[in-house]
């Protein structure tokens, strides 16, 4: 049985009673990197424990102190029962601890990213702090980093992003470590204190004109076979040049849905084939992305689509099971961002606009500020568009605003205008 230590200060009632009290508590060493101790309250104080090694360290409550209540080992601890339950305390952590501090950041992001997936998250989150992190970071302890390090790091993303890309890749990152964290007991976070860039959110939406949508999502249905007609094998080239065909009509139609309903790309990939309705008015029953925090169910909201685009997405999915994705690649796949982002970026250029600038997300954003200028209430517009009307007017307060002009004005009262009519008394 391990010795009970001894402390002046500690060890009885009344010693501890002549203390002042303190915020970080009084403490006493058990053994290397290992201490127990005391904190005082106006009503008592309570027994701590803490272990420190190297740059992992843990703390906990262990219980009350008998400065009150006389000790039972229960409700109630002695110095010495303290000790014998820090001890317990300490060797569960030692049996946890095994490997902690070789447990590295790139390790943590593959957790994050496969956690993502099992939630059915977005995993790009992880993918894209992966991307951004120097490569000598990614090898290293995640209890080795350094706040200090982790904010030059978030300084030097902003010299080459936008400052709502800088939050969100770090804001992935603390995910990735919190996740690790909480998986192994890891209780000090240097990362806690990396803060987001402030007023980041400020909207630069691009809203494109209801015919440069169409020119979008024309484009978009447009092959391109300039590879395949490289081809010599008229063979090889008739397959290529199909291919292409195939890949061009099903992202026509991923393009044309996001332009239509304002979904997100997430939102269309996560279409099963039973969520385009076969009966009634033709609509799509969209789920939800999960954006925000917590954990979150998938939800369905009804979105109406034309019915030429129903009648074209239930042949696009003719002999698939009612589960399976709605919007798919010729390959079978569903279709991610890797898959969209260039093919857009080509049709964008081509209807003369800058790739760089105008992403899918603008469809989105078109679709939004269209519907809030015909009049669509918010709330509508937000169920909709799977988002708060809290952010819808965030977002989009301008529009609104013009909106709210043009309805206002109608209602104003203009003293230039003669009075028409006779004055009638409202009787009581």
């Amino acid at each position: 049985m391990a010795r009970t230590i001894r402390n002046q200060k500690l060890d009885t009632r009344s010693a501890r009673a002549k203390l002042r009290p303190r915020k970080g508590g009084y403490w006493a060493a058990i053994s290397r990197g290992c201490a127990i101790g005391y904190r005082k309250g106006a009503k008592g104080g309570v027994w701590l424990a803490k272990i420190v090694r190297g740059k992992f360290r843990r703390e906990t409550t262990l219980g009350i102190a008998d400065d009150v209540l006389d000790a039972d080992g229960v409700a109630s601890l002695d110095f010495s029962q303290a000790q014998e339950k820090a001890r317990t305390w300490f060797a569960k952590q030692a049996r946890s601890a095994t490997g902690l501090e070789e447990r590295t950041v790139l390790q943590a992001l593959d957790d994050y990213e496969a956690d993502l997936k099992t939630r059915k998250g977005d995993a790009h989150n992880a993918k894209r702090v992966r991307k951004h992190l120097p490569a000598d970071v990614l090898p290293r302890p995640i209890t080795s980093l350094d706040s200090g390090e982790l904010r030059r790091w978030r300084d030097r993303l902003r010299k080459t992003m936008a400052p709502a890309s800088v939050n969100r890749t770090v804001t992935g990152l603390k995910a990735a470590l919190n996740l690790a964290a909480d998986s192994h007991g890891i209780e000090t976070r240097p990362w806690a204190m990396l803060k987001a860039i402030p007023d980041a959110e400020e909207a630069r939406n691009v809203i494109l004109a209801d015919g440069i949508v169409r020119q979008i999502v024309d484009k978009s249905y447009l092959p391109t076979v300039k590879a395949a007609a490289q081809i010599k094998d008229q063979e090889a080239r008739a397959e290529a040049e199909q291919h292409a065909r195939d890949f061009a009509h099903a992202f026509g139609l991923f393009v044309e849905v996001a332009a239509t309903t304002g979904a997100r790309p997430i939102q269309l990939s996560r279409l099963a084939v039973e969520d385009l309705t076969a009966r009634g008015e033709p609509r799509l029953l969209m789920p939800s992305s999960r954006k925000g925090k917590g954990t979150k169910a998938v939800t369905r909201r009804p979105v109406p689509i034309p019915a030429d685009l129903a009648l074209r997405l239930r042949a696009h999915a003719a002999g698939r099971a009612k589960t399976a994705p709605l919007l798919m690649k010729p390959g079978g796949s569903p279709w991610s961002k890797s898959d969209h982002s260039r093919p857009f970026a080509r049709a964008a250029k081509a209807a003369g606009l800058d790739p760089d600038e105008v992403t899918i997300y603008a469809l989105r954003h078109s679709s939004i500020v269209r519907q809030l200028l015909a009049g669509v209430p918010i709330r509508v517009v937000a169920s909709g568009h799977d988002t708060s009307v809290a952010m819808i007017e965030k977002t989009y307060s301008r529009y609104i605003s013009d909106h709210a002009d043009a309805l206002v004005r109608a209602t104003v009262l203009d003293m230039a205008k003669g009075v028409e009519g006779k004055v009638a008394a409202i009787g009581s």
